[in-house]
């Protein structure tokens, strides 16, 4: 299972230079991977009555999050059907796409990924993987429904199915949680081996259910699945009929022996699922466009489907895989038919295609075989389904006995459209309708090739041929059927023929039934009131509820947001204050322990810092203030000092530092003071929040200390340090082993927040290292120090700083750079090598070349910046956060959890005994995505920036030259 995720996964990453490599012929190549995948799963079928297998990756085994695949008979079926039928939808394609562009590369790759996700849902036992692949799903169909993208329905209907589904998903992680935690394992065999029970168990299992519904297009989130129709047909033969939609039928089937009991989920799975069916078969017979008239019918079957494995009764899950089966079968077929139809004649309309079964009589039995299963006709999978549907819900089963009435009366009556539909389905798009000659779309149509025919038909004819096949298929299907209850009878295994029995009686109703509704509704299709629009329209509430969520928002905007930031910022720091508080004295509250100053030292740094704090308040000069600021952050640094912390002490250092550099950047473009009319003066107000969350931290920080009972964790940190992470400095084995997982999360914060950064300022280009100085004439032109782009012949100390405007030079300050920049290169790899064991790590490593790089920027400006390092700061982010990922997977892959480091020790000549820990390999990701972090700063809110400045200058001085050349003297000539 593990070696098929793996094929799949480098199979969608190759994709794009496959496609763009073998054109349209790649597609058959992509389609090797799932085919290959499929023959695997074949052969490694589970045996009845053995344990099913189980492959594991370990991840985060604190958070339950192993990666734990599980194959047994469902999660086989499933994979089969994935697999098999994603391999035949890739061999369409070849055929489908007239041209290979761009996008059409990367929607093979999604296409492919889509079967990676898919199969990784089905095979997954936790449920928080489960769920990361349920949600990859989602992503994907969303890509893959709008690769129209110029198109506005696309674009809706992407939107749509992306809304709907991932608000059910956002229910169904609830769910998973409340579930996981009542049963203290995310294991679904674990929960299901001895089921929970009670109230809270019963609310995860509906909010689980309402992620599978909307996934599965059931009432009241149905309304998705026929918008998504807006995708190109391979996406509606995939997800639409085999894959995707049938997640939730996945998630019901998966749950049912353990919940099916539960009086919420027969009423939210079977009544639901009842009600689905119905509504669907009746949709699709007011379509005229043959794709929405199978996605219509897709959601009834849908509803078919909900309703036979979630009942909770062996002979009912029986009936429902063989429906699973048989739909995925004749739907895709049925939607590839489609496509072609559409790619030959350029039209779905039923109205605009007559004789067309006169014109490809091998397109028109290929539907035929397809449709004879989707209408459950004899000799079809769809056949021996739904005779066991009928027969399982008949004997009633969990149900009462009126309960098993009215529900086998309303399978009956939407079976009853169904065969409609499908009458309608097959007449409309190769019927004659009472002409002679074919139809203008149908006259100039050309005929589709064998190979765009040989997907469907291969499925169409799969599909008859396991009704033949009957009795081998079903005893694949029973291991699955037998862990639920048979309540008193027998199972009935699935066969052609059972005999003269009430299922073949109900067989014949439907059929007579379907075909009198159809010639009805032919004839009295304007009476009906088919012409006019439908009544409830689930599309139209969907509108409603948005533009409703739309008003609300900007009803809540209006009031909480005027427009006033002190009256924003005052809102959120008296919400900080009030509910702290509340809370802090309606708990239990220990002893307040206050131990005081340790030493005169700490007395004076912290009247330095208050000082600093009032008078960053009282300063109008906004340099100054920041400086003042950046003073309270050194003090802070000092304490760290004092009380043993040099990591800390010398982060704080760095970090205050660079902020005061980026303080600086920006503020050089604003005035030195604020306007008078910008103002404020002393507002008391504003004073007593600010002291109140002042003061607020101090009690919280004190309580918290006082509240604590059992001996401190950082007592026990450097003896874990040495012995997990094997290293002396406990603050960096924290960093980049312990809580490896926390600096992921932070330096992937950073990376957004430079990538924010640098598109704010780059409005139009991002990409692109700084600018160096063999660009200096090219970018720049003239400047005073340069004579035909020639620099002048002063003392160069830094040859960056030769293309600045004098004014700005400081020859103190380029060289003191030449000679400390080597200085402080040497001090941030020594701080990045030495971290593990001393103070340092990549972070301040990386924060000390940051440093260097800011040196080398003040004192060359911007092209001496592109001289110091001529990458683009987003590769070295890039990179950087390569590095850091690929340890954690590089760890998985050795058998060990994420992130987790291991240690090689090695003798070498001259070198002596080397012990490396690989965590060293994370840390060289921190350091590449803080030096990237600074590099992108510099860029945007520096050399961007003084460019912006500079085309300002000269257009200011361009338009003073022109208007003093354009000012007429007072004879009334023009000056010159």
């Amino acid at each position: 299972m593990i070696a098929i995720l793996v094929a799949l996964a480098l199979t969608a990453m190759a994709a794009p230079a496959i496609i763009s490599w073998l054109g349209r012929r790649g597609f058959y190549l992509l389609a090797v991977a799932p085919a290959a995948s499929m023959v695997a799963v074949i052969a490694e079928w589970p045996t009845e009555g053995a344990p099913p297998r189980t492959e594991t990756i370990t991840w985060v085994p604190a958070l339950q999050m192993d990666i734990v695949l599980r194959m047994d008979t469902l999660a086989a079926v499933m994979s089969i059907l994935v697999l098999g039928v994603g391999a035949l939808v890739l061999c369409y394609c070849a055929e489908y796409f007239d041209e290979i562009k761009r996008r059409v590369a990367g929607f093979a790759a999604q296409m492919v990924a889509f079967t990676f996700a898919m199969f990784g849902l089905v095979t997954s036992d936790n449920m928080i993987v489960l769920y990361i692949f349920w949600e990859a799903t989602t992503v994907l169909s969303f890509l893959l429904v709008g690769f129209y993208a110029q198109r506005a329905t696309s674009r809706r209907a992407a939107t749509q199915a992306l809304l709907v589904t991932t608000a059910g998903g956002l229910a169904m992680l609830a769910g998973i949680v409340m579930l996981g935690e009542r049963a203290g394992s995310y294991l679904l065999s674990d929960i299901l081996a001895e089921p929970p029970s009670g109230m809270l168990v019963s609310i995860a299992v509906v909010l689980i259910l309402i992620g599978a519904i909307s996934k599965s297009a059931i009432v009241p989130f149905h309304f998705w699945l026929p918008g998504a129709m807006a995708a190109p047909t391979p996406v509606s033969a995939y997800l639409h009929a085999a894959a995707m939609v049938k997640a939730g039928i996945f998630l019901v089937a998966r749950l049912a022996p353990g919940f099916s009991d539960d009086v919420a989920w027969q009423v939210t799975v079977v009544g639901l699922g009842l009600l689905t069916m119905v509504l669907g078969g009746w949709r699709s017979l007011r379509e005229f466009d043959l794709k929405l008239i199978l996605a219509f019918g897709t959601v009834s079957q849908l509803g078919f489907l909900m309703v036979l494995v979630g009942l909770g009764d062996t002979n009912a899950a029986l009936a429902g895989m063989a429906m699973l089966v048989a739909h995925a079968f004749f739907k895709a077929s049925l939607f590839m038919v489609v496509g072609i139809i559409d790619h030959s004649t350029g039209t779905r309309d039923v109205r605009k295609l007559a004789r067309l079964g006169a014109a490809a009589p091998a397109l028109a039995i290929i539907a035929a075989l397809s449709s004879f299963s989707m209408a459950g006709l004899p000799i079809t999978l769809g056949f021996v389904g739904k005779e066991a549907a009928l027969g399982a819900y008949s004997q009633g089963g969990p149900l009462t006995d009126w309960q098993s009435i009215t529900a086998t009366a309303i399978i009956v009556f939407g079976s009853i459209l169904t065969m409609a539909y499908t009458i309608r389905f097959m007449a409309g798009a190769f019927g004659r309708k009472v002409r002679r000659e074919p139809s203008q779309a149908v006259a100039k149509m050309h005929h589709p090739s064998a190979a765009f025919m040989a997907p469907a038909g291969l499925l169409a004819v799969l599909g008859v041929a396991a009704g033949f096949a009957s009795g081998p298929v079903g005893s694949l299907f029973e291991p699955y059927a037998k862990t639920l209850p048979d309540h008193g009878h027998e199972i009935e295994h699935l066969a052609l023929w059972h005999g003269f029995k009430l299922p073949l009686l109900l067989t014949a109703i439907v059929i007579v039934g379907g075909v009198t509704v159809f010639l009805l509704l032919r004839r009295r299709r304007r009476r009906l009131g088919f012409t006019s629009p439908p009544l409830g329209n689930a599309d139209r509430i969907y509108d409603y509820v948005l533009r409703g969520a739309d008003t609300a928002s900007l009803a809540l905007t209006r009031v909480t947001q005027r427009g006033s930031l002190p009256l924003t910022q005052g809102v959120i720091m008296v919400t900080l204050i009030i509910v702290p508080t509340v809370a802090l004295f309606l708990g239990a509250r220990n002893r307040l322990d206050i131990n005081g100053f340790d030493s005169v030292i700490q007395v004076v740094i912290g009247g330095i810092m208050i000082a600093a704090a009032i008078s960053a308040t009282l300063l109008r000069n906004r340099l100054a203030a920041a400086l003042v600021v950046g003073v309270t952050g050194y003090g802070c640094g000092m304490l760290f000092a004092f009380y043993g912390a040099p990591d800390l002490a010398l982060t704080q250092f760095l970090v205050e530092t660079l902020t005061l550099v980026i303080f600086v950047l920006v503020l050089r473009k604003l005035p030195a003071e604020a306007e008078a009319r910008h103002t404020t003066g002393f507002k008391p107000l504003r004073a007593l929040i600010g002291l109140a969350f002042g003061a607020l931290l101090v009690v919280v920080g004190l309580f918290a200390a006082g509240a604590r009972s059992t001996i401190p964790m950082h007592v026990d940190i450097p003896e874990a340090a040495y012995k997990l992470g094997n290293g002396a400095n406990a603050v960096n084995v924290l960093l980049v082993d312990i809580r490896a997982w926390d600096t992921l999360g932070e330096v992937s914060v950073l990376l957004v927040a430079a990538t924010g950064v640098a598109s704010m300022v780059f409005r139009h280009r991002r990409f692109g290292s700084a600018p160096r100085v063999a660009d200096a004439a090219r970018l720049q032109g003239a400047n005073p120090d340069i004579d035909d782009g020639i620099p002048s012949a002063r003392t160069t100390w830094l040859r960056g700083s030769d293309f600045r405007d004098p004014r700005h030079r400081s020859m103190v300050l380029e060289a003191t750079t030449r000679l400390i920049f080597p200085t402080m290169v040497v001090a941030s790899i020594y701080f990045f090598y030495a971290g593990h064991n001393a103070p340092g790590g990549g972070f301040a490593g990386g924060l000390t070349m940051g440093m260097a790089l800011v040196l080398r920027y003040l004192a060359g400006g911007r092209y001496e910046l592109g001289e110091a390092i001529p990458i683009d700061a987003g590769r070295i982010l890039g990179l950087g956060l390569g590095l850091s990922v690929s340890t954690a997977i590089g760890s998985v892959l050795a058998g060990a959890p994420a992130l987790s480091s291991a240690t090689l020790e090695v003798t070498l000549p001259v070198l002596g005994h080397i012990k490396l820990v690989t965590a060293l390999f994370f840390d060289l990701g921190v350091y590449l995505i803080v030096v990237g972090l600074v590099l992108d700063v510099l860029r945007s809110l520096g050399a961007r920036l003084d460019i912006e400045e500079t085309a300002t200058t000269a257009a200011g001085s361009r338009a003073a030259n022109d208007a003093a050349f354009a000012k007429p003297e007072i004879d009334g000539t023009v000056s010159r």
